[in-house]
């Protein structure tokens, strides 16, 4: 006989950690299940930033307890027109209560009480964006830190092993489904584990399996835009002015040439870049960015990612995205680095051209390459582009010495239809998070977890003892 369960909840990044907080101690049986590894077996914090491409240990970067989150930059968006859809489905007013909420979770677990982007400096700061052709997107953000998001994780992967039953190591296959309503999980060792509640949380390591799961069940889903660009690097006083105000600068252009949206994202002041090593078996090497709380480094870095809607019949864009990540693995062995002056000359980057540019890469086992044989010549129109007017707010980006790493992807294929509630087409099956398409970001992320735990427990009849 099947193992049962009240709730299963299916992926540990922060949607499914902030389900198991709120469904623990109510008395509902929980089991939070994670195809990766524990916390504890997870490399620490910065001891990638000098492994190769190969490094056995890279597949743990996105997947495991914590989810992408556990190495992430750590910021807290704290605005309902950032970092997802929830606004959307819920409601403005009743995500700004949920925000707040938990921002409360974070900061009872080590977080912090400083938010950037409340000054008056932040209006003059967008008038000058809109002078330079772009948008400013104003948004109250904390930064934890990769490092200090790893101890806040630390500190509620204890707290919720007393109440939560976790088991990490072990995906969920299959969902079990009789009369048009969810009955449990298959897992992958072939194990059939029955619950009255699911919540699927895959995070975006697990949205190819969750797309797969939403075709073979007949659900109701939307392609999402595949965001597809590079990692920049410049020197930190170059963006002192406005990581100082911002600290993360949301800044958005539509291009004169292919009228495109492209965006900033991720800005890590006195950060480093990083690998991303993304799916599974069927592995990329991406390039992503970190900062920490403890140190700093002399450069600061951020995405420019390009938004891309295709139209059908085409309906792979995560296939795309692996795609045009596989050509830079291809051509440099993983993540390629290119100056922008080189890009600029037509020729490859060596790494005699990098050692006497004024911006000494983070990422030292990028390869030196040219992007330009990665991707396609729209994406490099708009990313010259938005760097030129980026340039007019923030003088010393658009320089030959600026280095641009290749490439940056992330994957959000699945859009699944929810109700208010999180709930899906089938009865008792809830979707939350990045990979269900719901949010983009931690605090969205950890919402909606907060939201498809709260309607169980509604509907349970349960409370906390």
């Amino acid at each position: 006989m099947a193992e049962r369960y009240d709730v299963i909840l299916v992926g540990a990044g922060p949607a499914g950690i902030f389900a198991a907080l709120e469904l623990a101690n109510t008395g509902l049986k929980t089991l939070l299940l994670e195809k990766g590894p524990d916390l504890s077996a997870r490399p620490r914090p910065g001891e990638l930033q000098r492994s190769t491409p190969t490094d056995p240990r890279l597949r743990w970067q996105i997947t495991g307890f914590g989810g992408a989150g556990a190495y992430s930059d750590g910021k807290l968006t704290l605005s309902t027109d950032v970092g997802g859809r929830l606004d959307t489905i819920l409601g403005a007013e009743s995500l700004r209560g949920l925000l707040r909420y938990v921002d409360d979770v974070y900061m009872r677990y080590g977080g912090t009480d400083r938010v950037y982007g409340l000054s008056a400096e932040v209006e003059e700061m967008r008038r000058e964006a809109a002078r330079a052709g772009l948008r400013l997107v104003p948004a109250p953000i904390k930064h934890l830190g990769t490092d200090r998001s790893f101890y806040i994780l630390e500190a509620i992967r204890e707290e919720l092993g007393r109440t939560v039953e976790i088991r990490t190591g072990v995906a969920a296959e299959q969902l079990q489904l009789r009369d048009g309503r969810v009955v449990g999980v298959r897992t992958s060792t072939g194990e059939d584990l029955a619950a009255e509640y699911v919540v699927v949380a895959p995070g975006r390591e697990g949205s190819q399996w969750l797309l797969d799961e939403a075709r073979r069940l007949g659900l109701d889903i939307a392609q999402s835009p595949v965001d597809i660009g590079v990692r920049v690097e410049v020197p930190a006083p170059v963006l002192d002015k406005i990581t100082s105000v911002v600290y993360e600068s949301k800044l958005e252009l539509y291009t004169r040439v292919f009228d495109d949206r492209i965006r900033t994202f991720c800005m890590c002041p006195g950060g480093e870049v990083t690998m991303e090593h993304t799916g599974g078996e069927d592995a990329v090497i991406t390039v992503n960015g970190h900062s920490y709380a403890e140190r700093k480094t002399d450069n600061t870095n951020f995405a420019l990612l390009i938004s891309t809607t295709f139209t059908e019949p085409f309906r792979e864009p995560n296939a795309y995205g692996r795609y045009v990540a596989r050509l830079a693995n291809l051509l440099g062995g993983g993540v390629i680095v290119q100056r922008l002056g080189d890009l600029l000359a037509g020729r490859r980057s060596t790494p005699e051209r990098l050692h006497r540019g004024l911006v000494t890469p983070t990422l030292r086992s990028a390869a030196p390459g040219d992007l330009s044989f990665v991707l396609p010549y729209r994406y490099l129109s708009d990313i010259l582009e938005m760097l030129q007017a980026m340039d007019r707010l923030a003088p010393g980006i658009y320089e030959r010495h600026t280095l641009l790493y290749g490439v940056e992807v992330k994957f959000y294929s699945v859009r699944l239809r929810v109700s208010p509630q999180l709930e899906t087409d089938i009865s008792n099956l809830f979707a939350a998070g990045d990979g269900a398409g719901v949010t983009r970001g931690l605090v969205q992320a950890s919402a909606s977890g907060v939201v498809a735990a709260r309607e169980i427990i509604r509907r349970a009849g349960a409370g906390s003892s």
